[in-house]
């Protein structure tokens, strides 16, 4: 077996950070940074880089990296008292050697498991015992999937609730030429009006300028047509009932150091979460929140995918 096609290697990255590379037979792969348990690369059996990353990202803790999948927890964004988005997303992570059991493909061999114990300085910030869980991995035909078990270990007898998201950035080719499908007719909180809750119209979701969304109530699909590329992205999605879109667009991208000022046309950040019903865990119960992400080739700009297909089908 050639060193190219090893399921589970780890490496180091950028800075002389550790990460996991993982790597599927039929040359799909995923690369995983301890820190922030972050998901920063992942590529379908053509090599093609799926997740958007900036080029201007910093791989400097305690910068949470710009791209890819950022994990936001215990907090979502500022909804709460803490730093937004939490602190997961900048602490180190360890890799779990000995994880509950899990129901497995057993032929699947490419995933790995990273375990976030709270340190003193975080039970400060946030003073409650858990266990958070991440298993990252890559399917047969090349899905990414990522399942988050998160455990109460309070040995006070005392609940904690969090809000949660999976913060992923999809590659686009053209932002202007993107539609997301399975949000329509859904209410949203608006981030950009104050959280003020509106009715989704129309048949797709477009992009003509910034836009900060959390949908409610959201199906466990949704699908991100990329034209040019003829490609679907599809979001496949459990115990995560809320899913955020986010493009920040052009003014927004210049205030921030670690973005470009035009790569805002060739991402996307579609996010499970949940953030409008916190999730409240009395000590000893554990939540799950998995997302698993797939790339289907499209003939939609000949007209030939009915999206609904997409949404309804396998």
């Amino acid at each position: 077996m050639s060193s190219e096609r090893v399921p589970v290697e780890l490496s180091k990255g950028v800075n002389g950070l550790e990460k996991i590379i993982l790597r599927e037979t039929r040359g799909s792969s995923a690369e995983v940074y301890l820190y922030g348990g972050h998901v920063t690369s992942w590529k379908n059996e053509h090599g093609e880089e799926l997740l958007f990353v900036s080029s201007k990202a910093l791989f400097k803790p305690p910068k949470a990296i710009r791209g890819g999948i950022p994990i936001c927890f215990p907090q979502f964004s500022n909804h709460g008292p803490l730093e937004p988005h939490g602190f997961a997303r900048n602490r180190l992570w360890s890799i779990d050697t000995d994880p509950p059991a899990f129901p497995t493909n057993s032929s699947n061999k490419a995933y790995i498991d990273l375990i976030l114990k709270p340190s003193e300085e975080d039970m400060k910030i946030w003073p409650h015992s858990y266990e958070f869980r991440l298993r990252v991995a890559l399917g047969p035909g090349g899905d990414l999937m990522l399942t988050s078990r998160i455990r109460n270990t309070n040995t006070d007898g005392k609940p904690f609730t969090f809000t949660f998201a999976y913060h992923t950035y999809f590659s686009v080719s053209d932002i202007s030429e993107v539609r997301v499908e399975g949000l329509e007719t859904l209410d949203y909180l608006d981030n950009l009006l104050n959280k003020q809750r509106f009715t989704e119209q129309g048949d797709a979701i477009t992009f003509e300028a910034e836009v900060d969304k959390i949908y409610l109530s959201t199906p466990t699909k949704i699908a991100i047509l990329d034209h040019e590329k003829k490609r679907t992205l599809v979001l496949r999605k459990d115990g995560l009932p809320d899913a955020v879109v986010w493009n920040p667009w052009d003014k927004k991208a210049k205030a921030m150091a670690d973005f470009g000022d035009d790569e805002y046309k060739h991402m996307l950040c579609v996010e499970a979460a949940a953030i409008e019903k916190p999730i409240t865990l009395k000590p000893g119960e554990e939540w799950r929140g998995r997302q698993e992400l797939s790339a289907v080739p499209s003939s939609y700009c000949s007209g030939q995918l009915d999206p609904r297909r997409v949404l309804q089908g396998s």
